[in-house]
């Protein structure tokens, strides 16, 4: 038994070893799961009493290692605002709550191992397995940051077809290369017949290769096609701690101001902010009244085709609780929302404002709030909102005076690959990713974020414009190569001509197809379990 633990121990440390930002070893994902999967095998043929729970056991040993490993850096956010002890129980929810999810796809992969074929139970494991991930960014606790297709973000010349499949293609891809390589050492280790060996070494080889090589042929000849616009990012470097109270409002905008000014030039197109960046909470209909926007109109003179998109904090005022987020203010007897938002400025008095989407369980939204309302004061405690932000349902594109559609994507929203699609469905020409990832210090959590990025590039073939207040801001471009970058915790200030690009790709058109398609298997096998659950004794 011991050895198993060993063997799942092995798969949590390629898993971890493959995953970004570590470089050059993604291909480790196509075989880091063979460990567990021998382990799995070990006990299914071994003797032992109650193989479920050790089954159980080594799969949760190796997901929770492999998640705590890879996201410790929640850890961070949190221990700032609330004491070490809570943060060390709150930031159990990701690790535990994925690595059981995990955990629950191998143990049904299991149960039907006991009841039907191997190649049977393979399916159910990817389907299940593909189920979860599905799962795990749909619902209220959606946190799909560990999807295994994100870990080839670092070698995003391996997954140019990403833009066919998603990121569920590498899930996928994933899955399989590690069912076939293991079954490949089954036939080995058993002396299987010669022909059988050949034969599964060959396809398996298949699998890993031509997907590779057909990916770097892609990224090889991949042509832009020439369609410029003068973009400017700005990265303040402001401390999100301070940002909120310390330093005024007006203050982080002029300094914003004359990052952009110091390499902004006259047919600029657009100035790219980070979240939050105007951070005082301004009333959406007053804001033209703001003095943030009037010195932001005075800075936009200089530039004719000049538009600047921002991060806001920003609240709209009701008479009624028009929405399911509206709160209510006692004192004086109306409701509002407050959002975590974009702002486009222009030079003329139209202003356009999305709402961020895809919130924080937790701290920007309370999870299943209506059934979990007694939650809010807790989630308030270590730093949440007593109420969920207002958001809106979709996506909606900004459009400058010259009609260029923009992608406003604040933070979170930049790892949901259908979301992004579907504002180039809406004529988004190029994405715009606005954040502030200093809440996580000097640790990967930043660096992962800024790679998952170059796979939204991938799918949607748009050019990424990233602002970070505190983080890594860059420009990446329609193969997903990061063409520039800012460095960490430096105010910096890129300038690109980026291609617009009006071509919807075969992902941006059929969206997580794959993904949808598995967890609608994944309820199939379920149900196949339950009707044969009692044939196993």
């Amino acid at each position: 038994m011991k050895k198993n633990y060993q063997l799942a121990l092995l798969s949590a440390f390629l898993l971890w070893l493959a995953w970004p930002p570590m470089p050059f070893t993604a291909l480790i994902l196509l075989v880091a799961l063979v460990p567990l999967l021998q382990a799995a095998e070990n006990i299914i043929q071994s003797e032992e009493k109650k193989k479920g729970r050790l089954i159980w056991r080594i799969a949760i040993i190796c997901f929770f290692i492999w998640n705590t490993a890879c996201i410790y850096w929640v850890f961070n956010s949190l221990n700032a605002v609330m004491p070490a002890w809570l943060a060390i129980i709150i930031a159990q929810i990701p690790f535990c709550l994925g690595a059981v999810l995990m955990t629950l796809a191998f143990w049904l992969y299991y149960r039907l191992r006991l009841i039907t074929s191997r190649i049977w139970s393979y399916a159910g494991l990817i389907c299940f397995w593909i189920g979860y991930e599905y799962l795990h960014q749909t619902w209220d606790l959606s946190f799909p940051w560990m999807n295994l297709g994100n870990g080839f973000a670092e070698s995003h010349y391996l997954i140019q077809w990403y833009e066919y499949t998603g990121v569920y293609g590498g899930t996928l891809w994933i899955l399989l290369s590690n069912i076939l390589v293991f079954e490949t050492m089954l036939a080995i280790k058993s002396k299987a017949p010669k022909a059988k060996q050949i034969k599964l070494q060959t396809f398996t080889a298949s699998l890993i290769l031509i997907p590779i090589f057909s990916s770097v042929l892609i990224y090889s000849n991949y042509e832009e096609k020439i369609n410029p616009a003068n973009i400017v990012v700005v990265q303040p470097n402001i401390d999100p701690y301070d940002k909120f109270g310390k330093l005024p409002a007006s203050d982080q905008v002029a300094k914003l101001i004359k990052l952009s000014e110091s390499i902004g030039q006259t047919n600029t197109e657009f100035f790219v902010w980070p979240e939050t960046a105007i951070s005082r909470g301004t009333e959406e209909r007053s804001f033209r009244g703001d003095e943030n926007f009037i010195q932001i109109q005075e800075f936009l003179k200089n530039y004719k085709n000049g538009n600047l998109v921002t991060g806001i904090e920003s609240f709209a005022v009701y008479d009624t609780a028009i929405t399911e987020t509206a709160r209510y203010d006692s004192r004086s007897n109306i409701y509002y929302d407050v959002f975590n938002a974009a702002v486009l400025i222009e030079n003329s008095a139209k202003l356009q404002f999305y709402h961020k989407s895809k919130l924080v369980p937790g701290v920007e939204q309370t999870p299943f709030s209506n059934s979990m309302a007694f939650l809010k004061p807790a989630f308030a405690a270590f730093g949440g909102s007593s109420g969920s932000y207002g958001k809106q349902p979709e996506p909606s594109v900004f459009y400058s005076q010259s009609g260029i559609g923009l992608a406003p994507v604040i933070c979170y929203e930049s790892i949901w690959g259908e979301y992004v699609a579907d504002y180039i469905k809406k004529d988004a020409q190029f994405i715009a990713i606005i954040t502030n990832d200093g809440w996580w210090g000097n640790t990967s959590g930043k660096d992962q974020h800024l790679q998952y990025a170059k796979l939204r590039a991938i799918e949607t073939r748009r050019w990424v414009a990233r602002s970070a207040n505190t983080g890594i801001s860059a420009f990446i471009d329609q193969r997903g190569t990061i063409v520039q970058q800012t460095k960490w915790w430096i105010p910096g200030v890129l300038k690109q001509d980026i291609n617009l690009n009006e071509e919807i790709t075969f992902y941006v058109k059929h969206g997580d197809y794959i993904a949808k398609a598995g967890a609608a298997a994944s309820v199939l096998f379920a149900l196949f379990l339950v009707i044969g659950i009692f044939k196993y004794k």
